[in-house]
């Protein structure tokens, strides 16, 4: 099974934590693993979560975002996300190891792609142009099997995750055998690495397809 890039967010303020989480989380290749308030709880879920990247404040209850970043003999990839979008507290994200300093009206796609960048190794502390450094990384980046998938295959997986499992039903809502429900099938668990329904389902709605077409 293809695996997302897993973030940790940690910030102080509910509202803009609960919005990253669920708007990143809305992404295919994207998957929020884990979240924090306070520097200890980021300290604390690090240990557990195994992020590929971080998101980060500054300014949190005891020990700030960049104190913990300090202290982190291998942290994973940070980007800093704050309102303090003065040179002074770049300077410090700099000196801490962040790779990227974003403020938090960054828009999705941007702070989507930022996090994808930092998974790849990409400093974005170092870039000129940030727009044109992070243009690569704007679309979601699926597994090449979840990219071979054909409409048809498609198309099941979105009626599995609407809650349409029998074979049988799946051939008649498709209008096609059983049969060819069992090859489609057969197509999408070598595709995407999965053995059942039920991982067909959780892929499905990783992707989106659970959603109507607009």
């Amino acid at each position: 099974m293809s695996q997302p890039i897993r973030v940790v967010i940690a910030d102080d303020h509910v509202l803009v934590l609960d919005g990253m989480r669920q708007a990143l989380n809305a992404l295919p290749d994207i998957q929020v693993v884990a979240v924090a308030t306070t520097g200890d709880e980021l300290i604390a879920v690090l240990d557990k979560a195994e992020p590929d990247v971080l998101l980060v404040d500054i300014e949190m209850p005891g020990r700030t975002g960049l104190a913990v970043l300090r202290d982190l003999e291998d942290p994973p990839p940070a980007l800093i996300v704050t309102m303090h979008t003065e040179d002074e507290y770049r300077e410090r994200a700099v000196a801490a190891g962040a790779v990227g300093f974003l403020s938090k009206a960054t828009p999705l796609p941007e702070l989507a792609a930022a996090v994808r960048a930092a998974h790849d190794g990409v400093v974005l502390m170092d870039v000129d142009n940030l727009e044109e450094a992070l243009a690569p990384y704007r679309e979601a980046r699926l597994s090449p099997g979840a990219e071979s998938l054909t409409p048809r295959e498609r198309e099941l997986l979105g009626l599995l995750a609407g809650g349409i499992s029998g074979t049988d039903e799946l051939a008649e809502e498709m209008f096609i055998s059983q049969k060819t429900v069992k090859n489609h099938l057969a197509s999408i668990y070598e595709k995407l690495g999965i053995s059942d329904r039920a991982q067909a389902v959780v892929e499905a709605m990783r992707l989106g397809l659970d959603k109507p077409a607009e």
